[in-house]
């Protein structure tokens, strides 16, 4: 037994071809995955993808059973030999990431350009997001309840999107400005085109008006032409945006980074990195002891609201189905009080250029595993759940029975850092929950990176986790 603790760099622990093998799989698949899962919608549909291929079902009467709300939130469950009065196995994340919607009625024109008006979502660095390929992805509702899927920007042939940077020889205001008050937020605004409608596109005749929902015969040409444009491709009209949710997300597939290509930089892993590995491992199990759940929310990244968030009544209604298809008798407070849970969500890793903004003897590296939080909030652990000592130590006996690297860090300095997770929603239910995912660097911005081995590494545990006694 060592008596000094040290955490265990990945890279050594798994320096086998077998190891070595499997994490290189599981990075190509991740990196497909998050080029094609942008938005919480395009997640979801995955993960029912998915769950289709292993058997789940939307019959709460079977073992393998999933549900979904408003095509944002899935609650997947496998039964186990165990009752549900002896408690679950639940493992949650979130499926959304900061961006920028587009307002409800975002089209205008300036300056013999087109562009749309946005409301940032999420904690996003505002000048992150300029000068940059951005793609729209969204959902048009039409008013005959008809869903059109939007992507524009991803395929090879597509046009992208863009937020024009200020120059710097015109910029000697602005750079002497606070960061939160050079670049403001109605600024950010999407440049969709600049050709002006030719004589026979405008929007001229009371039909072509009346159809493309736009009463301007000879001005804003070039707003007409990306509205003839919009019709042409997607049969919408201008009204058609009220009932929209689109979005400007960073253009691209994720990335390999490094000569040695042992990072993954994309946007969106948080916490979509979470979101991927609890899958993998959640799928990997056949006939457990304990009947295990995951769920994937929306709206963490803004407090976790709403109908799809983990503040609603979702998952309680799930266990209630759970409970009255499997076992009526069950009560649905036992189940939660004997549940042990995962808040799986990333963590700041020790950043080699701001090391300031961190403790470093409560920091975590890349490379080095997933990193519990025992607890969030923010100086003097205000808005936090804090995993008792008791979970902490059954959670550590899992992992160094199965020899799988991990960490414990703090989200920053005390009077620096901080931040929430869903965790404080479930910990309400009496159950253990604790903070446990990748480190990740640049968080929240439009190219995030993560470690190849911590990916591998906390698929690893998740399995553990899913299949603990």
């Amino acid at each position: 037994m060592d008596l000094e603790f040290e955490p265990k760099n990945c890279w050594q622990v798994f320096d086998t071809p077998e190891h070595l093998s499997q994490m290189e799989q599981l990075a190509k698949e991740y990196v497909h995955f998050l080029s094609a899962c942008k938005t919480e919608r395009e997640t979801i549909d995955f993960v029912r993808s998915e769950g289709l291929k292993y058997g789940f079902k939307e019959d709460f009467a079977q073992d393998k059973v999933f549900k979904i709300h408003r095509d944002k939130t899935i609650f997947l469950a496998r039964k186990g030999k165990q009752p549900l009065a002896n408690g679950v196995r639940l493992l949650g994340a979130h499926a959304d990431s900061p961006r920028l919607d587009l307002k409800q009625r975002p089209l205008y024109e300036e300056c013999q350009v087109a562009l749309a008006k946005t409301h940032y979502y999420g904690g996003i660095r505002k000048h992150q997001w300029l000068a940059r390929p951005l793609a729209l992805h969204g959902v048009v509702i039409k008013t005959d309840g008809t869903k059109i899927d939007i992507v524009l920007g991803e395929d090879p042939g597509d046009p992208v999107f863009t937020i024009a940077d200020l120059l710097p020889h015109l910029a000697h205001k602005q750079v002497t400005k606070k960061v939160t008050e050079a670049f403001e937020a109605e600024k950010l605004n999407v440049i969709l085109g600049h050709s002006p409608a030719l004589e026979e596109e405008k929007l001229g005749s009371v039909e072509e008006t009346e159809e493309a929902g736009h009463k301007s015969k000879g001005k804003n040409l070039v707003k007409q032409k990306i509205i003839k444009l919009l019709h042409q491709k997607f049969g919408l009209i201008e009204e058609d945006l009220y009932s929209a949710e689109l979005m400007a997300v960073p253009a691209g597939p994720a990335r390999f980074v490094g000569l040695d290509e042992a990072l993954i930089g994309g946007y969106g892993q948080d916490d979509r990195v979470c979101v991927f590995t609890g899958l993998k491992a959640f799928l990997a199990q056949e006939e457990p002891e304990y009947t295990q759940v995951l769920i994937f929310w929306d709206k963490e990244e803004i407090g976790s609201d709403g109908s799809t968030g983990a503040k609603s009544l979702f998952l309680e209604y799930c266990f209630e189905d759970l409970i009255e298809s499997w076992e009526p008798k069950t009560n649905l407070r036992t189940l939660f009080q004997n549940t042990k849970a995962i808040s799986a969500d990333v963590h700041a890793a020790l950043d080699p250029d701001y090391q300031d903004v961190h403790e470093k003897l409560n920091a975590s590296l890349l490379g080095h595993g997933p990193v519990f939080c025992k607890f969030t909030g923010h100086r003097g652990k205000y808005g936090a759940n804090d995993a008792h000592a008791e979970y902490v130590a059954w959670l550590r006996n899992i992992l160094n029975k199965a020899g799988i690297p991990w960490q414990m860090a703090e989200l920053g300095k005390v009077d620096i850092g901080g931040g929430g997770t869903v965790a404080k929603f479930l910990a309400i239910y009496g159950l253990d929950i604790i903070d446990f995912g990748p480190g990740v660097l640049a968080m929240h911005s439009p190219f995030e990176i993560t470690s190849k081995a911590d990916i591998y590494a906390t698929y690893l545990a998740y399995k553990e986790f899913f299949q603990a006694k």
